[in-house]
């Protein structure tokens, strides 16, 4: 039997497991399985917590998507694999921040305890956005100049079957396509889950995330964001690559973030409101984008990966 522990990050959720001290081999037939919410624990993606080889590393978040591909990085898995970290011990206990290790290069993260000692709160450097046609990648040449002087594939469109979509475009170490929405009114009724109410809340985010992240436009798939400015922030969908719609995504509220300020004349810093809740983005004067939001252990419990197999 195999440990593991159950945790989200505003809803996200994965199947979390330690390989500090062990190894943990993981198929795609055991991430299919352990994701699956009827057959199995249920989750978006797994992550193995794993010793990094960079000395300055506290150690490394292996994270696997629902479908058994790899992710670079994932803003909500990040927080949760800190959460692990300090929760199981892995930190001095007089630490508030640590280096992270992921396949998007390291990421500095601060954090906050609760009474218990336990992370309660996580900011995380999640680096500099990348913006290059080339680096994310799409397809598509650059169209805009960015404040910095880097060109960007700004509002791209992209034809469907329920009409013409703009997507900027932007990697977090993992490839964004962001679509603000200024109104609903003239999309076709077979765009909602509701037509009767045309709005955000029920655009039809599994049929039309699905068909733009296999887009030919990106050569490596996508994750796609349909977002609409607020009084309040950002509101915004996710449809994560790999994995279908989420309740939360971290590198898609970052995303959506720099596509804001890029396309939308907002401020460098929003509360970005997602499903499951609602994170703190700020792009910072060095370039950074810092992610700032909760973590949560929901159960811990062990498994019999061998049941799997069959």
């Amino acid at each position: 039997m195999t440990a593991f522990s159950k945790m989200n990050g505003l809803g996200n959720d994965f199947v979390m497991f330690d390989g500090m001290k062990s190894d943990v081999s993981l198929t795609e037939r055991h991430v299919a399985r352990l994701c699956d919410r009827h057959f199995g624990i249920g989750a978006d993606g797994v992550i193995v917590v794993q010793p990094s080889p960079r000395a300055e590393c506290a150690g490394y978040m292996h994270y696997i998507n629902a479908d058994g591909t790899l992710a670079q990085m994932c803003g909500n898995g990040v927080r949760c694999f800190a959460k692990f970290l300090v929760d199981h011990g892995y930190l001095d206990e007089q630490a508030d921040e640590f280096i992270a290790d992921t396949m998007a290069g390291p990421r500095r993260i601060r954090f906050t305890r609760d009474a218990a000692g336990k992370l309660a709160q996580a900011s995380v450097r999640m680096g500099v956005p990348i913006l290059e046609p080339a680096e994310i990648p799409v397809a598509s040449a650059a169209s805009a100049v960015a404040p910095d002087g880097r060109s960007y594939v700004r509002e791209m469109p992209l034809d469907s079957p329920w009409g013409t979509f703009a997507f900027t475009c932007v990697s977090m170490g993992n490839p964004h396509a962001v679509c603000f929405i200024d109104s609903f009114d003239d999309m076709p009724a077979d765009a909602f889950v509701d037509p009767t109410s045309r709005c955000l809340a029920s655009l039809d985010v599994a049929k039309i995330g699905a068909f733009f992240e296999s887009h030919p436009a990106f050569p490596e798939k996508a994750n796609i964001e349909f977002a609409e400015m607020t009084d309040t922030g950002i509101a915004m969908r996710v449809f994560e690559r790999g994995c279908a719609e989420t309740l939360a995504c971290g590198t898609g509220a970052c995303a959506v973030q720099v596509a804001a300020v890029l396309t939308q004349g907002t401020s460098k810093q929003n509360e970005v409101h997602l499903l499951g809740g609602t994170l703190r983005i700020a792009w910072l004067d060095d370039g950074e984008v810092e992610m700032t939001g909760p973590a949560a252990c929901a159960y811990t419990g062990t498994v019999d990966l061998s049941a799997y197999d069959k």
